[in-house]
């Protein structure tokens, strides 16, 4: 097991009568890609929530790099290197590639009394990011709203990747794409765990957490029930913790479903 990037210790979390984290415990290794996993309902979200600075914890502890913190703001996260890219990706769709890239980040001319943007660096850097991470998209200086979903979900995630140093988050980032841009963004996580950087993806698809993930978590019903090394485990031993059913059960359940049928 590598070093931790990033570890939750017993966090709970309420809204109002609703436990939504009860003693979750997490541990995210560097530089590989860890998959959240869980019913709708079991605490992913917030979870992320917590770990990124959008909600405190009520109790519990955060640990970066294995250092107490308490992040305050998800600018707090943002500081440590800590990106995050929602179903929604935050993209503007009238802005162009670079302009996306850079966004509430622009770069300016440092000797001028008054600050002026550098278009010119900024369309070269992003160009630079892109070829990089091997995004491919017509031009940086197209607008975003022209792209594929496949095109603007790489966009999102490679402004995470150049400005989330430490750690990128994704949310559900193949949920509406089909087969080939799936494909893509899939390879384009693989190569992020190739550079070094630390990903945590939250994901309902087991088969794509079994094809690009070292590492799983499970929640249920707002707690954490079971990590394990993605080779360890397969697809029914994941489907029986996210349910709460034995394998056994869940064969049983299967091939009486089958008779029926």
């Amino acid at each position: 097991m590598t070093e931790p990037m990033l570890e939750a210790k017993d966090l709970t979390k309420s809204f109002d009568s609703v436990r939504a984290l009860d003693g979750v415990s997490v541990t995210i290794p560097a530089g590989e890609v860890t998959a959240l996993v869980g019913d709708n309902g079991a605490g992913k979200s917030t979870l992320v929530r917590c770990l990124t600075g959008v909600h405190p914890p009520d109790s519990g502890q955060i640990l970066f790099r294995g250092e107490p913190v308490r992040l305050g703001s998800p600018e707090d996260a943002r500081k440590m290197g800590v990106e995050t890219v929602y179903q929604d990706l935050a993209l503007i769709d009238d802005l162009t590639v670079w302009q996306n890239l850079f966004l509430n980040r622009e770069l300016v001319y440092p000797f001028w009394p008054i600050k002026v943007v550098n278009r010119k660096r900024m369309i070269a850097e992003s160009g630079e990011i892109l070829r990089d991470l091997d995004v491919d998209v017509p031009s940086v200086r197209t607008t975003v709203r022209r792209m594929s979903g496949g095109q603007r979900q790489s966009i999102a995630i490679a402004r995470a990747v150049a400005w989330g140093k430490a750690m990128v988050i994704m949310d559900e980032p193949t949920a509406a794409l089909g087969v080939r841009e799936t494909a893509a963004v899939e390879k384009l996580v693989r190569g992020l765990r190739d550079r070094g950087v630390t990903v945590l993806i939250i994901s309902h698809d087991l088969a794509q957490v079994m094809r690009i993930c070292d590492n799983v978590v499970v929640l249920r019903r707002g707690r954490s029930v079971a990590a394990h090394r993605v080779a360890d485990v397969d697809g029914d031993r994941l489907v029986a913790l996210i349910t709460g059913a034995a394998p056994g059960n869940l064969e049983a359940a299967s091939a009486a479903e089958s008779q029926v049928s």
